[in-house]
């Protein structure tokens, strides 16, 4: 007998138990004002834990993290029974530091609790990459983000409507509408403080409205998202509800304060009053502290500011003078060359000579550019030869280096050029420079500088004298086409007046010899320059070298020339590394046109418009008159030895500190 009444004993809790269970599950609705853990029936996972004050916390300050809080009984969605639903709950955002929010929370309906595949971050605990946007999904969530959206604009502080898939069907920026002034107004969700939302949805109609509004006020009568949608399509018959959380690279703590929620009507109204309160936040002495120590370390850092920009201005100080307004435009900052040329490192050192050094800058347009530093004194003419070199930078033409612009700085001044990747043409004629330029690429050269001079001389607004023309001053583009540059020693005059400058500057060896005399420049002195270069491009040799070292004998191109031409054999001359692959009737024109400009009377020179013409075969070089001349009137060794200058293996030492005896591209 009483092992009878122990089983039917056992029967009646097994009965009473079940059918606990079964109305729990069937229950429609609950309500909490504060959550407390013998009570509330929920589902905990993550880092959501209830407080002892009866407070759901979601997540906490902790990075890509996220917390769930489900009630643990699934609710009934089905096409039998209604699936109206209504819901309101209390929540707030707690940032670590102001205006880091951390990502944000969700109220979801899932057909499960379980979440362990989710990801944190912008996925906000629910979804990740593989089955985001995935109809096998069967979740509706509401969304509180406080950060930007890559869907409808990027809105921060934002509501969403979400259907298996994070991005939002439908969204809105946080704001409530206030009957009483007529309009929407913002609500910062990562503000701290507890704000009510209300979720319903109306199976009959079929429209979702999502209403948003400080805990201070009551519902507004105005929603903040009404979605018609059909959630047949979407909800199964047994479906969880709750909350998902997430952080990511920012955190902060989330909760909900109270939480109502009703499957056969409106949810019950929260009593705020009684909702528990938000942690407070820990102020340490530590603050104030720190508060100081940034006060203190932004006036350090403002006096290093100031005393950084100083030294700055002094390291990039100019000269500039008030006459120097009108040239602005040619005027380059020192701070720009100087960050061109990454401070005039030697790695961008391009050549050097007796005037200085030229670098290599890349300006931030990309260009590349060539900036020559030339020691002057600022306090003699000056102003002039500014005035010449602005005026020589509007010279344009294609066998002209470009001079771009200058910068005066204490005691130098920078020029600035067109750069030239294949350099100068003294290295290919003396250097090692391979390959070797044939006969067709050292004819082109000698008439395209023969161009640039013509402009100079006849063609430009004024006469312009180069005064310097020379091998190392021609410089060569990609396509090693010859370019005059180097107008340092240039000099301008009207047409038809005489140059005023009186001074001997120059290299010795294209020196006209009228120059030891009267010290004057003309086109006449530019056009004998002219013609030592172009023996010198011929025979591939210098117009003054001296035979041994420390040896006063020299060997003068020009009279070398001159003997191999009375002898008839004026074609030994030609240089030898051509090895005779050259065209004869161009080599004897460029030959005799050498001796011809190298003439010792300056009026028995041919001007450059005809040495044009010869070169390109417009006119015969056998009709100018003098040709027949004798060149013992003055001869060219006479003229070089009137200076008593000792003179190197190397090269010819120039007349002038600016002269450009530069061994690199420019």
């Amino acid at each position: 007998m009483a092992i009878v009444l122990r089983s039917l004993h056992f029967l009646v809790l097994v009965y009473v138990s079940y059918t606990l269970l079964a109305l729990a599950q069937d229950e429609t609705g609950f309500i909490y004002n504060g959550f407390r853990d013998d009570q509330a029936n929920l589902s905990l996972d993550g880092l959501a834990k209830i407080h002892p004050n009866g407070l759901l916390q979601l997540t906490n300050l902790s990075r890509n993290a996220v917390g769930h809080a489900f009630y643990q009984f699934p609710m009934k969605f089905n096409t039998t029974s209604s699936l109206s639903f209504s819901t309101n709950f209390v929540f707030a955002m707690v940032p670590a530091v102001e205006d880091n929010g951390g990502q944000g929370i969700a109220f979801t309906i899932s057909p499960s609790r379980n979440f362990s595949h989710a990801e944190a971050n912008r996925y906000l605990g629910l979804f990740n990459d593989s089955n985001d946007n995935s109809s096998a999904n069967h979740i509706l969530a509401i969304e509180l983000n406080p950060v930007p959206g890559s869907d409808f604009g990027n809105i921060t502080d934002h509501v969403g409507i979400d259907v298996n898939s994070i991005d939002s069907v439908e969204i809105a920026p946080a704001t409530y509408f206030t009957d009483k002034e007529g309009k929407n107004i913002s609500l910062e969700l990562t503000s701290g403080k507890p704000m009510h939302l209300w979720i319903d949805y109306n199976e009959t109609e079929k429209f979702l409205n999502v209403t948003l509004a400080p805990t201070t006020i009551p519902k507004p009568n105005r929603p903040l998202l009404s979605r018609h949608i059909d959630l047949s399509q979407y909800l199964l018959e047994s479906m969880y509800v709750g909350f998902s959380s997430a952080t990511g690279t920012l955190a902060s703590d989330h909760y909900i304060l109270g939480w109502s929620f009703n499957k056969s009507g409106p949810s019950q109204s929260l009593d705020v009053s009684s909702l528990p309160p938000l942690p407070k936040r820990k102020e340490t002495p530590s603050l104030v502290l720190i508060t100081s120590f940034i006060a203190v370390a932004i006036v350090l850092i403002t006096v290093a500011g100031a005393v950084a920009y100083i030294l700055r201005r002094k390291k990039y100080e100019e000269l500039r003078e008030d006459w120097e307004e009108e040239y602005g435009p040619h005027r380059f900052s020192y701070k720009n060359l100087h960050k061109a040329t990454k401070g005039f490192k030697d790695t961008e050192l391009l050549g050097e000579g007796g005037f200085g050094k030229v670098y290599i800058g890349t300006l931030p347009s990309n260009v590349q550019i060539a900036v020559k530093r030339v020691s002057h004194d600022s306090k003699q003419g000056m102003k002039e030869f500014v005035a010449e070199i602005v005026s020589m930078g509007r010279l344009r033409h294609r066998n002209l280096v470009q001079l771009l612009g200058y910068c005066r700085r204490r005691g130098e001044l920078l020029l600035v050029y067109d750069y030239m990747p294949n350099g100068s043409l003294d290295r290919f004629l003396y250097g090692n420079k391979k390959p070797n330029l044939n006969w067709a690429q050292r004819f082109r050269i000698i008439r395209g500088v023969a161009s640039g001079l013509l402009y100079l001389h006849e063609e430009w607004e004024q006469v312009v004298l180069h005064r310097d023309v020379k091998s190392s001053n021609i410089l060569l583009d990609a396509e090693l086409n010859g370019k005059l540059g180097d107008f340092g020693l240039a000099r301008l005059h009207d047409h038809g007046t005489n140059p005023q400058t009186t001074s001997l500057v120059g290299t010795v060896g294209y020196l006209a010899p009228e120059l030891y005399r009267t010290g004057r420049a003309t086109t006449f002195t530019d056009v004998f320059a002219f013609g030592a270069f172009i023996l010198e491009v011929a025979c591939g040799r210098m117009p003054l070298k001296v035979q041994a070292q420390g040896q006063a004998e020299q060997v003068i191109l020009v009279d070398w020339v001159t003997e191999c031409c009375r002898r008839g054999a004026i074609l030994d001359t030609s240089d030898p590394r051509l090895e005779g692959n050259y065209v004869v009737e161009e080599m004897e024109l460029v030959l005799k046109l050498g001796l011809l400009c190298s003439h010792a009377i300056p009026s028995a020179r041919p001007s450059m418009k005809q040495v044009v013409q010869f070169l390109d075969g417009d006119a015969d070089l056998r009709e100018l008159p003098h040709y027949n001349a004798s060149f013992d009137a003055i001869t060219s060794k006479e003229s070089y030895d009137f200076l008593s200058f000792p003179f190197s293996q190397a090269s010819a030492p120039s007349m002038s500190s600016t002269d450009s005896f530069v061994r690199g591209g420019r």
